[in-house]
């Protein structure tokens, strides 16, 4: 556990009581703090409960007692409007921040500076690929023997982590929620993966969306920044942190040829090749890697390899390590194969750009889809379509789901069971049923794990 500096004999009040409400809790009364905690839910108020941490109703407290409202990431602070605590809260001059923000301003201990070398924090943030890019540096860190630790969005909660020794690492995945909110943002090496449509109404709007992940790049100061250039606001990025061309603080990815004296990582037609000052340093096959399919998992790749090389990691041992990377549940997993029919598990793809990626991975597919569409439709599927030879929609509004398909062949399923079924009936040699939904989950499951689980456990059956 990291102890939360700074709030020693402080009344702090906790919003949401989740795995990282419960953390902060947790590292809060570590450091000394008073903790009142609250949620709407009774399950998280039972939670908090069974660890002894005080229950207040946050709605009926006096704030003019409270020195710091600490909010889960799911509780809207701002967009579509803030949550009636937080906006009591605000409107009393109560400074407002969440896990993240206690982690950075808690980490950095006295002992640091009798240390070698001094831990590094990696924060990997964008719309798609986050959790592949940070197991994959995390993984490939382990793998060359540094100490390094996975949290954030995966793995452990931030406050939950081991304090760091000499030479620690820590490598977070941080969404938008989280780098939106943070009051401090201090990474060493910051990631920009891409950026595409999502948690819109969240941010007011694709502006506001961006504006959240540029925190941790703009207020976060990092000594280097990785940052995918093939989307407008990666580039805009990019401009407003570099100097010069030549300027290496800055290393730029791409899916697509980089020029330039600048530090560049990029890959084409399944090869990952570094240049630095106009020249190639390295270059790797990913075409044969089982845990890295497809382009997007390619460009996720390129961020990997920026970032362990900025930690000063060889290209050999990269590609070592990226050859042992299983890949993670949920995200283009290979689940099974059977009479020439592979079963791939990606109920990550919660947006039309990921579910676009996945589809462009892949030759022949039965196209598991739907859900909870978000704003926009399958607006952006773009050439991966041609790709589906049938779609098996799932999802309580299946049928109007279906319609936006286009000319695309298509079965209303609605539950999972039938869509596996139907896909795996119908499929052909060297064809693969992909679940890559392009919608949340929450119509059906209670989050994109389970939806995954059940399409596993459908497989299974099918396969047996």
């Amino acid at each position: 556990m990291i102890p939360v500096q700074g709030v020693k004999g402080k009344r702090v009040a906790v919003l949401g009581l989740g795995r990282t409400g419960l953390s902060a809790a947790r590292a809060l009364v570590a450091g000394g703090a008073e903790v009142l905690c609250w949620d709407d839910g009774a399950a998280g108020r039972a939670a908090a409960d069974v660890e002894d941490l005080p229950i207040e109703d946050l709605s009926k407290t006096d704030w003019s007692e409270i020195s710091l409202l600490v909010v889960s990431p799911g509780i809207p602070h701002l967009y579509p409007k803030p949550h009636p605590i937080i906006a009591a809260g605000m409107a009393a001059g109560v400074p407002v921040d969440n896990d993240i923000g206690l982690f950075f301003r808690s980490l950095a201990t006295p002992e640091w500076d009798r240390m070698e070398r001094p831990p590094r924090v990696v924060a990997v943030t964008g719309s798609n690929g986050k959790s592949t890019t940070s197991a994959l540096i995390h993984h490939t860190l382990t793998e060359a023997g540094r100490p390094s630790q996975l949290a954030g969005n995966i793995g452990r909660g931030v406050l939950d982590l081991d304090p760091l020794g000499d030479g620690g690492i820590v490598v977070l995945e941080l969404s938008s929620y989280q780098t939106e909110l943070a009051r401090a943002l201090t990474p060493d090496i910051a990631v920009f993966t891409n950026l595409s449509p999502d948690h819109l109404d969240r941010h007011g709007g694709m502006g506001g969306y961006f504006a959240a992940k540029r925190r941790l790049f703009a207020e976060g100061g990092p000594d280097r920044a990785i940052i995918g250039v093939d989307e407008p606001e990666g580039l805009f990025l990019t401009n407003q942190l570099t100097e010069a061309a030549n300027d290496d603080r800055v290393i730029r990815i791409s899916n697509a040829k980089l020029s330039g004296p600048g530090w560049n990582v990029f890959a084409r037609k399944g090869f990952l090749a570094e240049w630095r000052k106009g020249r190639q340093v390295a270059n790797i096959d990913l075409r044969q890697i089982p845990g890295l399919p497809g382009a997007h998992n390619h460009q996720n790749a390129c961020a990997a390899y920026a970032v362990c090389r900025a930690l000063g990691l060889a290209p050999r041992e990269i590609e070592a390590a990226f050859a042992r990377f299983e890949g993670l549940p949920h995200r283009s997993q290979i689940v099974g194969e059977k009479d020439g029919v592979r079963f791939v598990n990606d109920s990550k793809a919660t947006n039309v750009d990921a579910a676009a990626k996945a589809l462009s991975a892949f030759p022949r597919i039965r196209w598991i889809c739907g859900g909870l569409a978000k704003e926009g439709g399958l607006d952006g599927l773009g050439a991966g379509l041609q790709n589906v030879v049938k779609a098996y929609v799932i999802g309580r509004e299946a049928q109007a789901f279906a319609l936006d398909l286009g000319d695309t062949s298509y079965a209303v399923c609605t539950t999972m069971e039938d869509a596996v079924a139907q896909a795996a009936a119908e499929a052909e040699a060297g064809e693969t049923v992909l679940l890559a939904p392009a919608a949340a989950s929450f119509d059906q499951y209670d989050s994109f794990e389970k939806r995954g689980e059940d399409f596993c456990l459908q497989v299974s059956k099918v396969i047996a």
